[in-house]
C-alpha cells in the first residue's frame, strides 16, 4: 500500500514504458505508410474507432470497479481481523486468571494471524507480480513474507510440538485455530472458565474463521478470466485501430493550418494516438495490479503491518513494555 501522497508521473512512465514503446511503434508505422509511401487508402472511419473506444472504456471501467471492490473487501476483512483480535486479547486477559495460559492464548492467536498472512502471500498462476514491470518495481519495496520463513516466524510464538503439527498440516491457519479451540475447551473442562466465557470465546473463534474464509476466497478465486481476457483484447484492438482512424482527421487539418506544420499535420497522429492509447493501457494495468490484494504488489492490503499492529496491541494488554516497532515503509510502500 502506498502511504505517501501518491505515485509520481515519472514512476508511472517507467512502470508503463514497455507499453509506450509498443504504442509508439503502432503510431509510427501507419503514419509513415500514409505519408511517405502515399498509401492514402490506409484509413479507418473515425466513427468505427470511436464506437470501439466507447465500448472499451465501459469494459475498462467495469473491470476497475470490480477489482477495486476486491481490494476494498480485503481491507474490510483484515480490518475485521484487527478488531476481533482486540476482543480476543481482552477475553484472554480477563476471562482466564492464569497469566501463563493467557499468554499462550495470545501467542497462539498471533501465530494464527502470521500463518494466515503467509498463506495469503503464496503465489497463484493468475497473479500479476510475475510480470516484468511489476517484478522490476518490487525492488523498490519489501515483502516481509519473502524475507523470513514461516517456520522462523512461528517458532517464537508456539512451542516446538505444536509447531511440528502446524507445519505438517495443509491449512496451517485452520490447524492453529483448532488448537486454540482445544485449549479453551480444556480450560472449561478443568473449570478454569465458566460456560458463558467458554461460549463467548468460541464465538470469537468462529468469527475469526469467517474472516479467514473470506480472505481465502479473495485469494483463491480470481477475477473471472473471461472478463479479464476480453478486456485485454478490446484494448489491444482499439490501440491498433486508433492511429488509422486519426490519419484522415489530422490530414484534413492541413486545410486550415499555417506555418511550417502546413502539409505535415498527419505527423501529429503519432503523439496523440500514443497519449490516448496510453490512457487505456495504463487503466488496464492499474486494474490488473489491484485485482489480487494479497499478491505482494505495491498496492496490496498491508497485512504484515496489520499483523504487527495486532501484536503490539495484544502484548500491551498483557503489560509488556518491550514492544516491537511498526514496520517502516520503503519508498512509501508498506505491506
Amino acid at each position: 500500500m502506498n502511504v505517501g501522497r501518491g505515485y509520481r508521473l515519472s514512476e508511472f512512465l517507467i512502470w508503463t514504458r514497455r507499453e509506450l514503446y509498443v504504442l509508439l511503434a503502432l503510431g509510427v508505422v501507419p503514419v509513415c505508410l500514409y505519408e511517405l509511401a502515399q498509401w492514402r487508402w490506409l484509413t479507418v472511419p473515425w466513427t468505427v474507432v470511436a464506437l470501439i473506444g466507447t465500448a472499451t472504456a465501459f469494459i475498462v471501467s467495469f473491470k476497475n470497479t470490480q477489482t477495486y471492490g476486491r481490494t476494498l473487501e480485503a481491507q474490510q476483512v483484515w480490518g475485521g481481523i484487527l478488531n476481533v483480535s482486540r476482543a480476543w486479547g481482552l477475553m484472554s486477559r480477563d476471562y482466564v486468571k492464569n497469566e501463563q495460559v493467557t499468554r499462550q492464548l495470545v501467542d497462539r492467536h498471533l501465530a494464527w494471524v502470521t500463518a494466515l498472512r503467509y498463506q495469503m502471500r503464496r503465489q497463484r498462476a493468475w497473479e500479476s507480480t510475475g510480470r516484468r514491470t511489476n517484478a522490476e518495481y518490487q525492488r523498490h519495496y519489501c515483502v516481509p513474507e519473502q524475507e523470513t520463513t514461516l517456520e522462523s516466524a512461528l517458532a517464537r510464538l508456539i512451542p516446538p510440538d505444536e509447531l511440528a503439527v502446524v507445519l505438517a498440516s495443509r491449512n496451517k491457519a485452520t490447524q492453529l485455530m483448532a488448537q486454540q479451540s482445544r485449549a479453551i475447551q480444556g480450560l472449561f473442562a478443568r473449570g478454569d472458565i465458566v460456560i458463558n466465557f467458554f461460549i463467548e470465546m468460541e464465538k470469537v473463534l468462529k468469527e475469526l474463521l469467517d474472516h479467514q474464509g473470506r480472505s481465502e476466497r479473495i485469494k483463491n478465486f480470481p477475477y473471472p478470466r473471461q472478463y479479464a481476457i476480453i478486456n485485454t483484447f478490446f484494448i489491444r484492438f482499439f490501440c491498433v485501430l486508433l492511429p488509422f482512424g486519426l490519419l484522415k482527421e489530422f490530414d484534413g487539418l492541413n486545410a486550415i493550418a499555417n506555418g511550417w506544420m502546413k502539409g505535415h499535420m498527419v505527423w501529429l497522429v503519432i503523439p496523440f494516438s500514443v497519449m490516448i492509447s496510453w490512457m487505456y493501457t495504463t487503466l488496464e494495468q492499474v486494474g490488473a495490479s489491484t485485482e489480487n490484494p494479497f499478491e505482494g504488489g505495491a498496492n496490496d492490503v498491508p497485512i504484515a503491518q496489520i499483523n504487527r499492529m495486532i501484536e503490539i496491541e495484544l502484548r500491551e494488554l498483557l503489560g509488556d513494555t518491550d514492544l516491537p516497532p511498526l514496520l517502516r515503509p520503503k519508498n512509501n510502500i508498506i505491506l
